[in-house]
This record gives C-alpha cells, structure tokens and sequence, in this order.
C-alpha cells in the first residue's frame, strides 16, 4: 500500500467518525496558522509529539492533549494522535515503547496533512 493510498484510507475513516469529525479549525486557530506560518505550527507539532505522545510511559496519558488553545491540539484530536491509546488504535503503534522518529515524524505528517485540509476547506467556505 503506497502512502497516499494509506492516507486516503486513514482520512476516510476519521471522517466517517462522529467524534474524530467533530474537529475543525475556528477562524483564530487559521489566524494564528497564518500569523506563524506552516513551518512553525510543524515545529509545533514536532514538539508536541516528541514531549507528549513518544515516551514510553506519559503519566497523565488520556489527558495530556488539550481539547483547545492551539490549532495542533485540534488537529491530534482530528486525528487521533492525541494519546497514546488513540494512536494504538488508528495508527498501530504499541503503547509501553518510546515512539522511533520514524514514527514521530508520520504522525507530525498526518497533523499537517490535516491542518493543510481544514486550510483548503476554510478557503472554499468563502
């Protein structure tokens, strides 16, 4: 299965999910996207990953994603890259193992992949 046809499944199934669905960017989570540009909200989400979801054990796991306050969060419930049970469940990755950079850097990419469609489906709105 090549990458694009994973994505494709991967987006197909988030959408037909009622929570995952759910998600969508509001109008200053795209300002601020606009305001740092792609490159740094990737940074982010590197960040974010790297601290939260790719230790072996995360203390507060099921918790440590906020529902607000940056367009990443958003997008990793979006996503389901929020926990590390979310991430067992749709991505496959085994909990109780620090996540490789090969891992880190598919979910950091499927963040973005996310953020760039909500983008592409705000311009459409107007």
């Amino acid at each position: 299965m090549t990458k694009d046809e994973w994505y494709r499944q991967l987006f197909e199934k988030l959408d037909n999910s009622k929570f995952r669905s759910s998600f969508h960017l509001k109008q200053k989570d795209i300002d601020y996207i606009n305001q740092k540009g792609l490159d740094t909200i990737r940074q982010h989400a590197k960040d974010f990953i790297a601290k939260r979801e790719a230790p072996a054990f995360i203390a507060n796991d099921g918790k440590q994603t906020p529902m607000r306050g940056h367009p990443v969060f958003i997008a990793q419930h979006a996503t389901a890259t929020c926990c590390r049970e979310c991430i067992r469940k749709w991505h496959k990755m085994q909990p109780g193992r620090e996540l490789s950079q090969v891992q880190q850097d598919y979910l950091v990419d499927i963040i973005m992949t996310w953020i760039q469609k909500e983008l592409e489906r705000q311009k459409k709105k107007l």
